[in-house]
């Protein structure tokens, strides 16, 4: 990254306009006549149907290609909680991606509160004003309660990217990594450097694929979770297991993989030196890694190694799967995002990054080849073929498990 980020970056979102992203119309509006369709006295046909049979709305508005973004600011990015409106870049940020990626409409909506019941009721009002509601940045535990209850509580799909994007990605990741590791999911021992809201939905999914609980160490600010430790609560004790070890250290000796979703320069080189052969790390802190990838190639010559940044290669990045999952989901009318859906988007991930890369994805990244190995184990996020590939999988998935009101488009994609 350049070194005057902070000038460019702030430079960026004042100019030539502040922010990220605009209404612009869809409808002619440059007569007498165009305003007496779009407002008074025409607009009382389409409100007159809507009442009729609220699923008008998909016909008459915007509502099926419109997302919501919506945080309080209680977990923005790696800096914390710093209010709701704070967090307003972030979200206008991810709206840009859902319109740049997915061709998807979409607004931010800051909510002022850091009370669950709160926030619920708010997102819960607004909600039949969207055709699907995308969570960001809370705080762990409460987002798990925030999004059970709105998915229980909405008509349209609720998904807390946080968790679930950043967990499809990863265990596509991982799968593939494994395999050029020439190890499988069953027969690893896997360490989680992490216990929030984005490392407990990676390990739930990793463990609904196949990985032995009892093979998983769960690491916090305070040690590894083991049973009996005092102060485990919440999600924590679902992952608590019978085990000697205590510190990081000891959770990475004779590791296979180590997750880490937690916080920079966690990682020691002498730690990485302990793992078990061919070893693999998620090294996912934003901006500054658990430990660099030149650390820690250093202290392993043999490791395959992902980060979350852009500069390095095996980049994890939530923008490979939550475009395209609300891509698939709204073109189908999906009720919400199921399991199903979710795993679709793994398997998607996966097999496209086995694909020949085109050249025009080359030419974006500056690159002259690249193909399927420890340096390419997911598709690079300018790659357009994300859009066909994960959104037609996701609508499938919705459609084979019954949560679609459409039936899956013929000639999709859109």
């Amino acid at each position: 990254m350049p070194h005057n980020i902070r000038e460019l970056a702030l430079a960026y979102h004042a100019s030539p306009q502040p922010g990220k992203i605009a209404i612009k119309l869809s409808k002619p509006a440059n007569t007498a006549a165009d305003l007496a369709l779009a407002y008074t006295p025409g607009v009382a046909e389409p409100v007159k149907e809507i009442a009729k049979d609220p699923e008008n709305a998909y016909q008459y508005t915007a509502k099926g290609n419109l997302v919501a973004v919506i945080s309080n600011g209680t977990a923005i990015l790696g800096l914390g909680n710093l209010g709701a409106l704070a967090s307003k870049p972030v979200m206008e940020g991810k709206a840009l991606l859902f319109k740049r990626f997915a061709s998807i409409d979409a607004i931010d909506i800051e909510v002022n509160t850091e009370q669950p019941d709160a926030f619920i009721e708010t997102v819960a009002l607004i909600a039949d004003t969207f055709g699907g509601i995308n969570l960001e940045d809370i705080k762990a535990p409460e987002c798990f309660e925030i999004e059970q209850k709105l998915i229980e509580r909405c008509n349209v799909p609720v998904f807390h990217d946080d968790q679930h994007g950043t967990a499809i990605v990863t265990a596509a990741g991982l799968l593939n990594a494994l395999e050029l590791q020439g190890k499988t999911l069953t027969n690893i021992n896997l360490v989680c450097l992490g216990a929030g809201a984005a490392a407990t939905a990676c390990m739930r999914l990793l463990v609904s694929l196949g990985l032995p609980r009892s093979k998983l160490l769960m690491v916090d600010r305070l040690g590894v979770i083991y049973t009996g430790r005092i102060g485990v609560v919440g999600t924590k004790t679902e992952f608590a297991q019978e085990t000697e070890a205590r510190t990081l250290a000891d959770a990475l000796c004779g590791a296979d993989v180590c997750i880490g979703l937690a916080g920079p320069d966690l990682i020691t080189q002498e730690m990485l030196k302990t793992m078990a052969n061919k070893p693999i790390l998620f090294a996912c802190s934003n901006p500054d890694p658990e430990i660099s990838p030149l650390l820690a190639k250093a202290a392993r010559p043999d490791l395959l190694m992902a980060t979350g940044r852009s500069d390095y290669g095996n980049q994890v990045n939530n923008v490979l799967a939550f475009p395209y999952i609300f891509r698939g989901a709204l073109d189908v009318r999906a009720s919400c995002i199921n399991q199903a859906m979710k795993l679709a988007a793994v398997v998607a991930l996966r097999e496209l990054a086995k694909e020949p890369v085109p050249a025009p994805v080359l030419r974006a990244y500056e690159l002259e080849s690249l193909s399927f190995g420890v340096d390419y184990i997911l598709p690079k996020p300018l790659d357009w073929r994300l859009l066909g590939k994960v959104s037609a999988a996701v609508a499938q998935a919705a459609v084979s498990s019954g949560v679609a009101r459409l039936p899956y488009p013929k000639n999709y994609p859109l």
